[in-house]
């Protein structure tokens, strides 16, 4: 048995993004020793649907951008290359001090040195997402969408966000859209909006069919009681996610899809990388193994849009665990923060840990 997907949608995997981009400078120097960058535009939810736009599925995101802005420019064309649509207003920038697009600065971090990461949000233009700029009911009615998929961060960046993720979710629910959401807890977005934000995450997470985030996302966002503390490493991370789920589903017993990567860093370019799911009452593992890093920003994010393209294809549940591990892995080996597979096989091949040169 496998979910149920909705036919004839224009859409297999629509999101709602704040788009920006992030410098990284070159060869895994440090930022603040570093003169020469590389420029690419992210998000953290266009990273998931990468995946699916890369294997041939039609993506849309929902966004916002700063009117005759370059940055717009080269997020609008970075996007169009990566087979992804895009729909949303165009905000005026209001002068040098007004909107612009966020502006991730990161170093990959190399051998012992790990990678350090500055966020540099000031006058996001994605704060502004509206629900009053989008027409809900053609995206999720007469165009149509399969999944949806939802996250955190995008949610808990403004109260106006917040109000547009949830009536996102709401539309999707009518339309017998499928709901993914990754909770993706961030204390700092959380800060003195804890109250309203539990209120928005609970129902969104209510209605969901594919909840996704580690034990501290579902503790501190949905406001739950963690597992008894059993442990460290890996094998205490599985039972603790067991737990926690185990308490979810008697709250939030909507969602059959539950799943979360566990990672162990041995050194930035070496990694132990599991993953864990939940379908139904059926638990699939993938036990932690070695992988090889070049840069680890975008792993979870296409752990998850790995899942949720075997969810699309219609296949067995254990693989949709395995496809998910494979192109997490995947996506450490760009500099991008998503994976761009040239095919299936290609992700495939990773799960089998079949590295051989292809001609």
């Amino acid at each position: 048995m496998t979910m149920q997907l909705r036919d004839n949608c224009d859409y297999a995997l629509l999101v709602p993004t704040s788009m920006g981009v992030r410098l990284t400078p070159t060869a895994g120097q440090p930022v603040h020793c570093s003169d020469t960058f590389i420029m690419h535009a992210t998000s953290a939810e266009s990273n998931v649907i990468s995946i699916s736009s890369y294997l041939g599925l039609p993506t849309k995101v929902l966004t916002v951008f700063v009117k005759d802005s370059p940055i717009s420019r080269f997020i609008k064309d970075n996007l169009a290359s990566r087979h992804i649509a895009y729909e949303g207003p165009e905000r005026d920038q209001g002068g040098p001090w007004g909107y612009r697009h966020q502006i991730n600065i990161a170093d990959s971090g190399y051998g012992a040195r790990g990678p350090r990461v500055h966020n540099d949000r000031a006058g996001e233009v994605g704060r502004t997402l509206s629900i009053d700029d989008f027409d809900l009911d053609r995206i999720f009615g007469k165009e149509g969408v399969q999944i949806v998929h939802i996250s955190g961060l995008v949610a808990a960046l403004s109260p106006e966000t917040g109000t547009f993720c949830l009536e996102i979710a709401r539309a999707a629910k009518r339309y017998d859209t499928r709901i993914s959401f990754d909770l993706n807890y961030r204390a700092s977005f959380w800060k003195d909006r804890e109250q309203p934000l539990h209120e928005i995450f609970s129902e969104i997470a209510s209605i969901a069919d594919v909840l996704a985030g580690n034990e501290e996302d579902f503790q501190l966002s949905l406001g739950l009681e963690g597992p008894e503390a059993g442990g460290t490493g890996i094998s205490a991370k599985i039972k603790g996610f067991k737990g926690m789920i185990g308490k979810v589903k008697e709250i939030y017993p909507n969602a059959s899809v539950y799943g979360t990567t566990l990672r162990e860093v041995i050194s930035t370019n070496e990694h132990l990388w599991g993953a864990i799911m939940s379908y139904g009452d059926d638990w699939h593992v993938v036990e932690p193994r070695k992988i090889q890093v070049l840069d680890r920003i975008g792993g979870g994010d296409g752990f998850v849009g790995g899942m949720l393209y075997a969810i699309l294809r219609g296949w067995k549940p254990e693989h949709w665990v395995q496809f998910g591990w494979a192109s997490g892995a995947m996506a450490t080996t760009f500099l991008t923060d998503y994976a761009q597979p040239a095919d299936e096989a290609q992700v495939w091949a990773i799960w089998q840990g079949n590295a051989r040169v292809q001609r």
